[in-house]
């Protein structure tokens, strides 16, 4: 008996290992071959042996009552304990045994172990689920923070050209301005349906499941969602085509590696930056560019003579479904684990620093 019992331990021990073995099918076989073994003590043990302590067999079922709380929950870890007590009590019956608080003793331990663990068990799949369904939501939602930025950086950008030459020029071509601006500001309300709101906050600083997959760079007006090669890139040479009369770009001699889509990120970021200088300063406004390499850490930062940001308008900004700073800025650095921070005095300009981990 002793044989069998051991055998079918290594069993059961293999079989309830992965969760996709741990089927009803096994358990009822191991409550089987548990409660076979209790009946089996009547050919291995006399009645004395019952009244000093419980048959050996029975402390198998110790395994069979915590597999059912885990498979079965709670009620099913209950229906062993009670099985068990009345097996026992049957077998000190047949064999003319007394029936000793043993028994009583044994109930209860599998009872309480059964309901202990079927409770946590129960706690620990709710868990499971609800941080399945977290990582699915936050996917989601990188992945539509993601098209926003590219849509921001490309279709938003032309739509709204459009509207002020139409405006300026005017004449039918004023009309076509006006459409242009109807859909711009449908599609910037599209695009900023719930973002970014509470959901997208929530998520402030956590790792990105759906960034590794897409690519919302410089050239995502172009490709969409084209992958972006990983290997190192110079972050020099991505943020030069930014250099124009108004913009001057600083960079060390040395090359400033970055991953591929580190350095595409981080390029768009300091492309968006600079958007807003060209949108929202004067036509002759200059601006700076500076790329530092700290070693463990890149920082760009992005400095205008513009007339600066009044108190409270990034902000509003924001409330009103502009994502230029919110998500094609502070989005793409906030996916790649870096910091944004924002300087500006009314009338002295603005200063905007990025700062990107190596590791």
């Amino acid at each position: 008996m002793l044989a069998v019992m051991s055998a079918w331990t290594a069993a059961t021990t293999y079989g309830y290992a992965r969760p996709e073995r741990r089927t009803w099918r096994l358990l009822t076989a191991d409550l089987a071959v548990a409660f076979g073994c209790l009946f089996a003590t009547a050919f291995a043990a006399t009645p004395f042996y019952l009244t000093q302590a419980p048959p050996l067999s029975g402390y198998w079922f110790a395994g069979a009552a915590l597999a059912a709380s885990v498979i079965w929950g709670r009620r099913g870890a209950a229906t062993v304990a009670v099985l068990y007590g009345v097996c026992d009590i049957t077998l000190r019956v047949v064999m003319g045994a007394a029936v000793t608080a043993a028994t009583a003793r044994g109930v209860v331990l599998l009872l309480l172990a059964g309901l202990a663990v079927g409770y946590m068990a129960r706690v620990a799949g709710r868990a499971e689920e609800r941080f399945a369904r977290a990582v699915a939501l936050e996917a989601r939602i990188r992945e539509r923070e993601q098209l926003a930025r590219s849509i921001h950086d490309s279709v938003l950008q032309v739509l709204s050209l459009v509207r002020r030459r139409g405006a300026e020029a005017g004449g039918e071509a004023a009309e076509l301005g006006r459409m242009a601006g109807e859909q711009e500001v449908r599609l910037r309300a599209l695009i900023t349906d719930g973002l970014p709101g509470q959901a997208s906050e929530a998520l402030e600083g956590a790792p990105s499941p759906a960034a590794a997959g897409r690519s919302t760079g410089p050239g995502a007006g172009r490709g969409g969602g084209e992958a972006v090669s990983r290997d190192a890139v110079d972050l020099r040479e991505l943020v030069r085509r930014a250099e124009s009369v108004h913009v001057s770009v600083s960079a060390p001699a040395t090359p400033v590696t970055l991953p591929g889509r580190t350095a595409e990120e981080l390029a768009a970021a300091v492309l968006a930056a600079l958007d807003n200088v060209r949108r929202h300063c004067p036509a002759d406004t200059r601006a700076w560019v500076l790329v530092e390499d700290e070693g463990d850490a890149v920082t760009v930062s992005v400095r205008d003579e513009g007339p600066g940001i009044a108190p409270g308008r990034l902000e509003e900004a924001c409330s009103e479904g502009r994502i230029g700073v919110a998500q094609s800025v502070r989005g793409r650095l906030r996916d790649l684990g870096g910091t944004v921070e924002y300087v500006s005095v009314p009338g002295q300009g603005t200063e905007v620093e990025m700062r990107v981990p190596r590791s």
